[in-house]
């Protein structure tokens, strides 16, 4: 089924809204992807300074190049996954009900429902 809208229903300022919205989800995820595209090189510059700090890498020679292929990333998140799925505790999935026996109150009795009739005012 096709649904036609005629042109003269629609007024400029519908179009506007379409246009501004349709930058505002493009332009949201063109940001998107520069960001997941250089967060590598930002961990890769973090981790060359902490190295230089320490002593352990001088200049900018080859030795200095730290690149994490994304096979040794992916061991290193299932083992992280699988340490902490491991610190929560296993409990052996079985309800016990006992009956226990309550004490009276006097907000669960029934005797002062809402169709007591108070026969002291009279």
């Amino acid at each position: 089924m096709l649904l036609l809208i005629p042109i003269a229903a629609v007024n400029s300022f519908a179009i506007i809204v379409a246009i501004v919205g349709y930058l505002t989800v493009f332009g949201s995820l063109v940001l998107l992807y520069l960001i997941f595209y250089n967060i590598p090189k930002l961990y890769k510059i973090q981790l060359r300074n902490a190295l230089k700090k320490k002593g352990k890498c001088k200049g900018e020679d080859e030795e200095c190049c730290v690149d994490i292929s994304g096979q040794t990333s992916a061991a290193i998140t299932m083992a992280l996954y699988l340490y902490f799925n491991e610190l929560h505790d296993q409990e052996d999935m079985v309800m016990t009900i006992k009956k226990v026996s309550k004490r009276y109150s006097p907000w669960s009795s029934k005797i002062y429902g809402l169709n007591n009739i108070n026969y002291r005012n009279r």
